[in-house]
């Protein structure tokens, strides 16, 4: 009967190449550091000639070493910029457009910088100003489907676009 224990450095070889398959799909580094245990701890103490449960532990100890020491680095490097990310309602504040239909009663049709079409009405400030078709305008607030815009002659560039907008 073979000695099974021989060939755990295969064994240890097909568990990392799973872990990184893994790490490929959540992208968390968590089973990157699984991989890197495996390989490190594993596999070099399977090479020097250790023995099975000290393959194991060696994997183990440095697989939680890595995670929590190597991996919260490692995510803090990739979302460093996360925070001044605007997504979805947030990004459309401050964002500027084109009136594309003549405003009536205050109403109409704009399209912004980012190529959306909204409906759009005046702010309540600018209800005196007219809007032609052409016409550059600044996004005020949103309210459901429809935005509130400023002619862009009302907001000034000196000043942050949110003040400039709330004033």
């Amino acid at each position: 009967m073979p000695d099974l224990t021989q060939y755990m450095w295969i064994g240890w070889i097909a568990l990392a190449v799973v872990f990184i398959i893994i790490e490929l799909v959540t992208l968390e580094f968590t089973f990157l550091m699984l991989a890197t245990g495996s390989l490190i701890g594993g596999l070099v103490v399977n090479l020097l000639g250790g023995p099975w449960w000290l393959q194991i532990l060696a994997a183990a100890v440095l697989s939680v070493l890595l995670i929590f020491t190597i991996r919260p680095w490692m995510l803090r490097r990739l979302h460093r910029s996360d925070p001044d990310a605007k997504t979805n309602v947030d990004a459309l504040y401050g964002i500027g457009g084109r009136v594309m239909s003549r405003f009536v009663d205050n109403a109409g049709l704009v399209k912004l910088d980012n190529g959306e079409t909204w409906t759009a009405r005046l702010a309540p400030k600018q209800s005196g100003a007219d809007l032609d078709v052409g016409d550059r305008i600044v996004v005020a607030t949103v309210h459901g489907a429809t935005v509130e815009v400023v002619p862009a002659t009302a907001v000034t560039g000196t000043s942050d676009e949110r003040t400039a907008l709330d004033g």
